[in-house]
């Protein structure tokens, strides 16, 4: 199953807007085969599905084995998001901090305490895009990425490992 065959599942969420829940969208038939996390589900598809179809929509979802991995923190310095908004993980890097103040303050708190983020984002294999690639892209939490980066250039609190949700053939 490609995500591109998800299309009348993502129309259904854009068209429920605040009104068509998780709970819901998770039950459709059409994930049934799935059987990834529930965090994987709802970041990948849920919030972002209809986002992600031109760099991923033909992407065999059926293909993909989800982990939650620990990264060193050197991994996310030159890691790759898709081809159509190559530069954000950069963008975001350069204001991190407005980024983090934008969000809830448990977000910066955890940046300062802990070192890195709440909630683990998602990266792919980047053999799942292309067999003769390597190493891994970020497919969602690429503001948490930026974050990352930005702090680690200012030399600011960061955890030497964070949790990702790695997607692998």
């Amino acid at each position: 199953m490609k995500l591109r065959d998800l299309s009348p599942l993502m129309a259904r969420r854009r068209a429920g807007g605040f009104n068509y829940s998780y709970s819901q969208f998770s039950v459709d038939p059409a994930l049934n085969t799935l059987q990834w996390p529930d965090d994987v589900l709802e970041q990948f598809l849920f919030d972002h599905g209809s986002y992600f179809m031109d760099d991923y929509g033909d992407i065999d979802l059926c293909a993909i084995n989800w982990q939650l991995e620990s990264i060193p923190d050197a991994g996310f310095l030159t890691m790759p998001t898709g081809e159509s908004d190559g530069d954000c993980i950069e963008r975001f890097a350069k204001t991190h901090a407005y980024w983090v103040e934008r969000r809830p303050p448990e977000v910066g708190r955890c940046w300062e305490e802990r070192g890195t983020w709440l909630r683990p984002p998602l990266l792919l294999d980047r053999r799942l895009l292309n067999p003769s690639d390597s190493g891994l892209q970020v497919l969602e939490g690429r503001t948490r990425v930026g974050v990352l980066r930005g702090r680690l250039r200012e030399e600011l609190h960061v955890a030497p490992e964070h949790q990702a949700w790695v997607g692998r053939p």
